[in-house]
């Protein structure tokens, strides 16, 4: 017997070197610091309803507290009665363990004390490699003198009480239910500070085995078994009287049992349509340094780090998208409304005529012909990012990439007065005698910025970006937002290709209508860009604002705006007045021509507002971008599966009345803002 009391110091004299005896007092000042995994959790935007989770382990870390004396009653009777007489190691129980080993030959009986397992999940759940988990869970002799040795020294460093406040919330009880706020919730739909003793002790029985111990099964009876055995140890340890102890063994184990949400396809039905929001934010968390140098390690921390992350989305604005989509989800033209806020960048809705969900069964056949027999479509149901975000293209936005030019040649000193007699069709010697046309010859003539824009004149507008040059207005793009997701289009916004890229301004190009809607926020802001950001707050499990270092060293918080100013605000405030052309609304400093694009948006809308109407060739895609001071938004109606079905001239018109409603509705009620009007500089 003495021995075996003396045999784990015997081991760990064998060790030798003094580099294990450092790395391990290392690793035990660790273990006082280092917390488990813990859930993040997602908000609506009053930081109260919880959307969905995010999480491998599903944990809320809890203070002693605020368990209930019953957990930590029978968690101890149940797997460590002597830990508030031992000192990280109990030597009676490892004489006990020892020789029943020997006698079986094997390991027939553990000596783990509640600090040694506790040192054991610490250091599997903070260990960073393969090797170090391996190391941390192996059944080998040194491993347990290694965390006989932690578990002394960590008694010297925390209180019992630390010790169990640590092991209840990193203890597996089965279910995905690591700790015990977890365990509580999904056995018994409960907080701890409310659990009974026969909930109590069911709970505890199940550390030693979740899956044999399962209360959750059929037959309860080895679940009712173990539970009894910890109700007994209880008694025996003084924590609950022989009748007390026997009215609960008489208890049948009544679970209630609730299933916590993961991830945004568990987002609840009333809110469904947010899902692709939520998409959209992991696409953006995985974007961001602040959480890690790749993206591996960023999704780790949102799944592990015990974010409360409040999403931007504005339910009043989003509900309003929703209602406004022109097309239904039996169709498959995907038409979606994005809309951000001018000077943040945060978005306010994202809609698509789409369910959000996993379930693809009862999804038509994809209606891309070289797609297989077995490919569906993208409706009724999908979670691919339809609206930006992620990995998509986008859709061609046809005359939406007009701003660009003329917002180039704005904040290059061209005037909005700037004119051309716009031929019909136009011959260009700058880009090797391409010979674009107009839609009609209707738009032929003398035209100014305003008349070109609002008309939306394509002669005129090659003709532009001709004087300040493609690559000009292709760096432009870039810099309010836009990215090259196909071959061809990072080929032509190449250095050495945007300046032949004639094409660029009738929109040739893919974007999302994300990208647009931000990239026309940034006008409305006075030329003010702000990255697109899904968020309204990000905080850590301390509740502290999570930051991050920029370049410069200085810290930041990751939800706060990121705002450069990109052209200077007169020339944006210029872009702005030729923009009022299309909508119908008046120009604060010009005349419009006549007629134009989308000329019953102002009065839709009922306030200032102005934009930009779109279409490809034969109308296989239309958009219109709008904007007022506060909101911008982008729409689209596209086939996403096969961009070469048309949506033709009928449809055409569905995303001028998505964006004129939804910012009707959304700005319902408030005070109306006008735009800040141009210099003479500008006017010309």
């Amino acid at each position: 017997m003495i021995a075996a009391v003396a045999y784990p110091v015997v081991a760990f004299t064998g060790l030798g070197a003094k580099a294990t005896v450092h790395a391990m007092e290392h690793k035990t000042k660790l273990l006082t610091t280092a917390l488990p995994a813990e859930t993040s959790y997602l908000y609506a935007p009053d930081g109260k309803t919880v959307l969905t989770m995010f999480y491998e382990e599903y944990r809320q870390y809890t203070k002693l507290s605020d368990m209930s004396p019953n957990i930590q009653q029978a968690i101890v009777a149940a797997e460590d009665s002597r830990f508030y007489q031992h000192k990280g190691v109990d030597p009676k129980g490892v004489a006990r363990a020892f020789v029943a080993n020997a006698r079986s030959s094997g390991v027939s009986q553990g000596a783990s004390t509640l600090t040694m397992q506790y040192v054991r999940m610490a250091l599997r759940d903070s260990a960073t490699t393969p090797k170090e988990v391996q190391e941390a869970t192996q059944q080998t002799s040194l491993r347990k003198v290694k965390e006989m040795r932690m578990a002394l020294d960590l008694e010297k460093e925390m209180s019992k009480e630390d010790i169990l406040e640590r092991y209840l919330n990193s203890a597996y009880f089965g279910h995905r239910a690591y700790g015990i706020y977890a365990a509580s919730e999904i056995f018994f739909s409960k907080t701890p500070k409310d659990l009974t003793p026969v909930e109590a002790a069911t709970l505890a029985g199940l550390v030693k085995s979740p899956s044999e111990y399962d209360p959750a099964t059929s037959d309860q009876k080895d679940a009712t078994g173990r539970r009894n055995y910890v109700l007994d140890r209880m008694t025996q340890l003084g924590y609950l009287s022989p009748d007390a102890a026997a009215a609960a063994k008489s208890e049948p184990i009544r679970l209630k049992l609730t299933y916590p949400p993961n991830d945004c396809a568990a987002i609840p039905e009333k809110y469904n349509s947010w899902g692709f929001a939520c998409d959209y934010l992991k696409n953006w968390w995985s974007a961001q340094p602040a959480f890690g140098e790749n993206r591996l390690e960023r999704m780790d921390k949102l799944r592990r780090g015990g974010y409360r992350i409040v999403l931007s989305i504005d339910p009043k604005v989003q509900e309003a998208a929703e209602k406004n989509l022109g097309a239904g989800t039996g169709s498959p033209f995907a038409n979606g409304i994005v809309v951000s806020e001018p000077g943040t960048g945060r978005v306010k809705a994202m809609a698509v005529n789409r369910t959000y969900s996993l379930n693809l069964a009862d999804n038509p056949q994809s209606s891309n012909p070289e797609a297989g027999p077995k490919v569906k479509a993208n409706y009724p149901n999908t979670v691919a990012p339809l609206l930006g975000g992620g990995d998509l293209p986008g859709y061609q936005a046809g005359s939406t990439f007009k701003m660009f030019p003329m917002l180039a040649a704005l904040n290059a000193g061209m005037p909005l007065s700037t004119s051309f007699n716009a031929p019909h069709r136009y011959k260009s010697n700058v880009y090797d005698g391409w010979a674009p046309s107009n839609a009609s010859g209707a738009m032929s003539g003398q035209q100014t910025m305003w008349s070109g824009f609002g008309k939306s004149v394509n002669t005129y507008f090659v003709w532009l970006e001709e004087q300040v040059g493609a690559d000009t207005a292709v760096r432009l793009a870039e810099q309010l937002g836009l990215r090259w997701r196909t071959d061809v289009d990072r080929e032509q916004a190449s250095p050495g290709k945007a300046k032949k890229w004639g094409a660029f301004t009738l929109g040739v190009s893919d974007a999302t209508p994300l990208e647009m809607a931000n990239a026309y926020a940034a006008i409305a802001a006075d030329g003010r860009y702000c990255e697109a950001m899904p968020v309204q707050a990000i905080m850590n499990r301390d509740g502290t604002p999570t930051t991050y270092a920029t370049a410069s060293g200085i810290t930041r918080e990751v939800a706060k705006p990121r705002c450069r100013q990109v052209v200077n605000a007169d020339a944006a405030r210029a872009a702005t007045d030729a923009a009022r052309c299309p909508t119908g609304d008046t120009p604060a400093r010009g005349g419009c021509g006549g007629w134009s694009t989308a000329d019953s948006v102002r009065g839709t809308v009922g306030r200032p507002v102005a934009g930009k109407t779109g279409t490809t060739d034969s109308t296989r895609s239309a958009w219109f971008v709008g904007y007022t001071p506060e909101l911008a938004a982008a729409s689209f109606i596209s086939d996403p599966d096969n961009p070469f079905n048309a949506v033709g001239d009928g449809q055409s018109q569905i995303p001028i009345a998505a964006v004129a409603e939804t910012l009707r509705d959304a700005l319902k009620g408030k005070p109306t803002r006008q735009f800040n009007p141009p210099s003479d500089a500008m006017v010309g």
